[in-house]
């Protein structure tokens, strides 16, 4: 891949650019603002000099100045007249994400292929606002991006089988396995997971246990690594909402109601780590 676009300079798409850059990809990060690209830029670099400390690979790396390199940040959506894929991180909300690929959809080279970093949004339907929908898939990255190995690919009712092999392409680049699912809202991922996260936040409405001994009980029961409500801090509470929004709106059934204390939450600015609260309080003690 000589230039991969990356719409969005938000959590996910810093770290798919991250991650790009770091396995030899030329980069186009894309954002409205030049402040939240200033931010990205202090991210990327800030993970890039603490990497060591959570890789598993003994490797030596490649200096982050050579990584940064290959990194264009810019408000400019003509920047992607250059590429060959793209993938687009916006937020969880249909109008904005049909919006951007109306904009897109002309700029890019007709044999550009575009995938959606969506959590719940139906892969099909965003295809729909292309003109190339069997150019059109689905790669659900997980949080942190440079550091999970293996992400949910969605194949969208056009999405041709060398779409499929292009993207498999990438990711293996990225040391990346993809699990290629057929797409409904959700996929398989998040129709399990938002349950879940609902469910434990319906717990602390009803003071049945508090965050903390939700999260205790997954991961000495479970073993899991992190709790339910730890996950929806590092996934972001608004996240949460808005794609559980997306699966309720999908199906049009009562399981999927937001919890009235998540709404609350993030109506109160409480969005998890990168507000700085959640269930739990990430700011610095003073």
């Amino acid at each position: 891949m000589e230039y991969v676009g990356v719409i969005g300079a938000g959590v996910m798409g810093t770290g798919v650019a991250q991650n790009l850059a770091e396995t030899g990809h030329r980069v186009i990060l894309i954002d409205l603002t030049d402040e939240l690209l200033e931010k990205a830029r202090g991210i990327i670099r800030r993970d890039l000099k603490t990497r060591a400390l959570f890789r598993k690979s003994k490797e030596p790396f490649e200096p982050a100045s050579a990584v940064m390199e290959r990194i264009t940040f810019t408000c400019d959506y003509e920047r992607l007249s250059e590429a060959t894929f793209v993938i687009e991180n916006v937020v969880e909300k249909w109008k904005v994400k049909e919006e951007v690929y109306h904009h897109i959809d002309p700029i890019c080279p007709k044999d550009c292929v575009f995938a959606a970093n969506t959590s719940a949004i139906s892969i099909t339907q965003i295809g729909s606002a292309t003109k190339r929908a069997d150019r059109m898939a689905g790669i659900h990255f997980m949080n942190p991006v440079p550091l999970k190995p293996m992400v949910e690919v969605i194949r969208g009712y056009h999405t041709s089988e060398e779409t499929l092999s292009r993207v498999r392409s990438l990711l293996t680049a990225m040391g990346k396995e993809g699990i290629v699912v057929n797409d409904m809202p959700g996929f398989v991922s998040n129709r399990v997971l938002m349950l879940t996260v609902n469910e434990a936040i319906f717990l602390v409405q009803d003071q049945v246990a508090s965050a903390e001994d939700v999260d205790r009980i997954f991961k000495g029961c479970f073993g899991h690594k992190m709790g339910p409500l730890e996950t929806a801090d590092l996934i972001g509470l608004d996240t949460i909402l808005f794609s559980l929004d997306v699966l309720y709106e999908s199906y049009n059934d009562s399981k999927y109601r937001p919890s009235p204390l998540l709404k609350k939450m993030v109506s109160a600015g409480l969005h998890g780590r990168k507000s700085g609260r959640g269930f739990y309080n990430y700011e610095p003690s003073i």
